[in-house]
């Protein structure tokens, strides 16, 4: 036998053990099953973790009257979403669902279904967090689906109305529907979010079994309308759903049957919306208006008590009344949307109300009553005396306005412009400080172009607040502008510091085209009215003096691209909302590229340059 053979023979015969005993069962599959634990009947359980499922805990926030950052707390856990008992629940449990949504932390909780009783499963109950955790679904708890709770006990939480800074892949689930375009409250446009992109519904077979399943995923009741023939109001983007046939009964509109849309089918002329039935709340018995020449205007008074329970009407200060605080304040009198916010009043001063009862309201535009707006503690106001209090014009139409993001992405470049052909733009302010200090008329200054269309997809016309004896004449365009500020450009940085704007001074506004079947109201040319029809849009094209951004002294780099309509609010709209966009950008010294652009205040999630 040669010398190797004896250590060949050892290697197979090592190999074969190896795997014979691989084949043999483990040791543990022949143990008797461990005894099950026994408990008095009606005890809790001992807790234990829930386990977090394999894929990641959707949780969101449900449930009215609440604002953005509070609500009902449901968890999606096998294809269904459930609610949280309240049992054992803590500010430590709050904390670790606000992280889990997105806000830094939680400023309370609350217990008994304040935000209304969810539907389905209790997923969670006697929950305790010790507050460090990533997920709800690393706390201890009886274990997921057992609970001896009804949606009596839901659990909700409040949290501090702060992003976690650089937080990109948002969990808070918001409902896969929502309604936009409406006046009042569980009213509007259907829109559904499809892959990640929001779209309308066709009004073929629309009725009220369908609106009812769109009102109830809301956390309406029944639905009080089926309206169809864009009532409230056109689209933008894609129609996803046609001839939605609902029994009534189902929990999402996903869940009925329906037809997807060519579009030979369907038209934003034919969006479905609804009309939902909402609980009385009273909201508009403490605020009335007094003085206006009609029901839909006047100066605000609104109903306090003091310490005593003794219940006054009183005025509000003006000092920081907006086009947002009057959006609330017209939402709770029920008088639609609002035209105007007023600082002064004096011209319908007919009420013998002369004392101010709040000041320093601040609204977001989304509440429901000027009670859920933040204030002053105590009064305190400069201007005291009642010709200074707060005013509204209402009004049942609004308009809304809505840039194109895809002909933004699709029509960006980098131009080098010869200063001597700036002249014009350096009258108007739309180079960078950088250009005043340049070898003129010699050089160039590099300037980011591209088209922007700006839609009026709302329910009255887009004007103006400033009258034509205020417009100014700008030689070189050849027409007037009237509005100084319209749209903003800004370029960002990965921590959202400005690092180049756009400089456009100011705008003329007209019916570039419209749709089928709408006519042209307003253009600049000799003198004409301004504006956006509804119906219209107005066209910036990417060659005109000032559309662009002077990035000369920008280096390579990835950026944020952001276009806000309307900054200041100057012209009240329906939806302030869909007034911002935002691309990805990245510019390599010689070239750019767009991509993500998309309307709304999402962030861009961008790589961070090392520098």
């Amino acid at each position: 036998m040669p010398p190797s053979a004896p250590l060949a023979l050892g290697l197979l015969l090592g190999l074969w053990l190896q795997c014979c005993w691989s084949q043999t069962p483990p040791p543990s599959s022949t143990r008797a099953p461990p005894p099950s634990s026994t408990r008095a009947p009606g005890t809790a359980p001992p807790p234990s973790s829930t386990r977090a499922p394999a894929q990641r805990l959707k949780v969101r926030l449900a449930g009215y009257p609440r604002k953005h950052n509070e609500g009902r707390v449901e968890l999606f856990h096998q294809g269904e979403w459930g609610t949280v008992c309240d049992d054992d629940f803590s500010i430590s449990n709050a904390h670790v669902l606000c992280r889990q949504l997105g806000f830094v932390e939680a400023t309370g909780w609350t217990h008994s279904a304040k935000y209304g009783k969810g539907l389905g499963r209790i997923w969670l109950d006697n929950v305790q967090c010790g507050g460090g955790e990533k997920s709800i679904a690393l706390c201890k708890s009886r274990g997921w689906g057992n609970s001896d709770c009804t949606h009596d006990e839901d659990a909700g939480v409040v949290c501090k109305d702060e992003r976690i800074p650089g937080f990109v892949d948002s969990n808070v689930i918001d409902s896969g529907v929502r309604l936009k375009g409406g006046a009042r409250l569980g009213e509007g446009r259907v829109e559904v979010l499809r892959g990640g992109e929001w779209g309308t519904v066709c009004d073929d077979r629309w009725n009220l079994q369908a609106a009812s399943v769109v009102c109830r995923e809301l956390g309406f009741g029944s639905a009080k309308e089926a309206l169809t023939g864009a009532r409230m109001g056109q689209g933008m983007g894609p129609i996803y759903l046609s001839e939605v046939r609902c029994l009534g009964t189902e929990r999402s509109i996903w869940n009925c049957p329906f037809r997807n849309v060519s579009s030979e089918d369907c038209q934003h002329l034919e969006d479905a919306a609804v009309r939902c039935n909402v609980p009385y709340m009273g909201l508009e018995n403490t605020i009335r208006i007094t003085g206006g020449r009609t029901r839909y205007e006047g100066r605000l008074e609104v109903l306090s008590t003091d310490p005593n329970g003794t219940q006054t009407w009183g005025l509000i200060c003006g000092e920081t009344w907006t086009t947002m605080e009057a959006m609330v304040a017209c939402r709770q009198l029920g008088l639609g949307y609002a035209n105007q916010g007023l600082k002064e009043t004096w011209y319908w001063d007919s009420s013998n109300v002369t004392d101010m009862v709040l000041s320093g309201v601040r609204c977001s535009g989304t509440e429901m009553s000027l009670s859920q707006c933040q204030h002053h503690p105590t009064v305190s106001c400069q201007k005291a005396a009642a010709k200074f209090a707060a005013g509204v014009i209402c009004s049942e139409t609004a308009s809304d306005l809505v840039l194109n993001a895809s002909l933004v992405q699709q029509t960006v470049y980098i131009e080098d412009r010869p200063l001597h052909m700036l002249y014009c733009a350096a009258e108007e302010d739309c180079l960078s400080k950088s250009a005043a200090k340049a070898n003129w008329p010699y050089g160039h200054r590099r300037l980011l172009r591209f088209s922007s269309q700006i839609h009026n997809i709302g329910r009255a016309d887009f004007k103006p607040k400033a009258g034509r004896h205020s417009w100014v004449w700008h030689a070189c365009h050849g027409h007037y502008h009237s509005m100084d500020i319209f749209t903003h450009y800004d370029l960002l940085n990965a921590n959202g510091t400005k690092v180049a704007e756009g400089h456009k001074a100011s705008f003329c506004l007209e019916d570039t085209d419209c749709h089928e079947g709408v006519s042209k109201r307003y253009e600049c040319a000799n003198f004409g009215d301004q504006g956006i029809t509804v119906g219209c849009w107005d066209l910036y094209r990417h060659d005109i003096d000032c559309q662009w951004i002077d990035i000369t002294d920008v280096k390579p780099g990835n950026y944020i691209m952001q276009i806000v309509i309307n900054p200041n609010q100057e012209v009240a709209e329906s939806d302030f909302t869909n007034n911002a966009m935002k691309c990805n950008c990245k510019y390599d010294g010689h070239r750019v590229w767009f991509h993500n652009c998309h309307i709304g205040t999402e962030p861009c999630s961008i790589p961070v340059d090392p520098d």
